[in-house]
């Protein structure tokens, strides 16, 4: 096969899927790896893809963001049972870790009233909260600041959230891949997600029914690695049985 013509089929797929594995497109192109790469690389030097942790994006996927504050107005009710639900998790001694998300942000404010705990964190309004004079110990993981989701990121936070092994991580998602697992809509932010999920002994991921079948444009964890989802409706008979099938436990909260 041609590279003109392995670069349309790429792009073709890339229009149907938030993003494409490079294991994927090898097995669609059957092509190898290094061919792959090297399609990958000349089309994101055409402006055609973005690369991200070796997964191709297409390059609308990462543009129209929503910012912290709409999405913090949206789903309120939702939100707010989903984290009183989470935060029921947390034991005296345990070491939390909270994303910059906005449902995980008001976890994260339940869990500042709670003695002997120590709350790691990438969200900078939940830095901007008051801690309750004998609550939790409240640590910033540190980073680069991202106005629109007023998160810590980069390469500073990522090497930040290598270093922690905390006992449950609250993660949000921007939108759900139901077959592959929880997705974000930037690169750097997925990057933070993708090392605590990686290191934590427990993850909750926080998601209500509006993520759910809207796969958003970098996956940064899979089944395998999330232990609990909390969410607000009762999702399909087959979403269930997948989530059965790699163990996460479904916590279906009344809003």
């Amino acid at each position: 096969m041609f590279a003109h013509d392995r670069h349309r089929l790429i792009l073709d797929a890339l229009k149907k899927r938030a993003s494409l594995g490079i294991a994927e497109i090898g097995k669609m192109l059957a092509a190898s790896p290094a061919t792959v790469r090297r399609d990958l690389v000349f089309l994101e030097k055409a402006g055609k893809i973005v690369r991200a942790h070796g997964a191709a994006v297409h390059p609308a996927r990462v543009n129209g963001e929503v910012s912290f504050d709409r999405r913090s107005r949206a789903a309120i009710r939702a939100k707010t049972a989903i984290a009183g639900a989470a935060a029921a998790l947390v034991r005296e001694g345990d070491a939390v870790f909270v994303d910059g998300g906005s449902t995980t942000f008001e976890a994260g404010r339940r869990l500042l009233a709670v003695p002997g705990i120590i709350l790691f964190t990438n969200s900078i309004p939940l830095l901007a909260e008051r801690p309750a004079a004998e609550g939790a110990r409240l640590v910033s993981i540190g980073g680069e600041v991202r106005a629109v989701s007023r998160a810590l990121v980069g390469a500073g936070a990522v090497e930040w959230a290598g270093r922690l092994s905390p006992d449950i991580a609250f993660l949000g998602a921007s939108g759900i891949d139901l077959e592959n697992g929880p997705c974000t809509t930037e690169l750097f932010e997925a990057g933070v997600k993708r090392a605590v999920a990686a290191r934590a002994r427990r993850v909750a991921l926080l998601a209500d029914a509006s993520k759910w079948a809207r796969p958003a444009a970098v996956r940064y964890a899979d089944w395998a690695q999330i232990h609990d989802v909390f969410t607000d409706r009762r999702p399909a008979g087959t979403v269930r049985a997948l989530l059965a099938r790699h163990g996460v436990r479904l916590h279906v909260v009344r809003a």
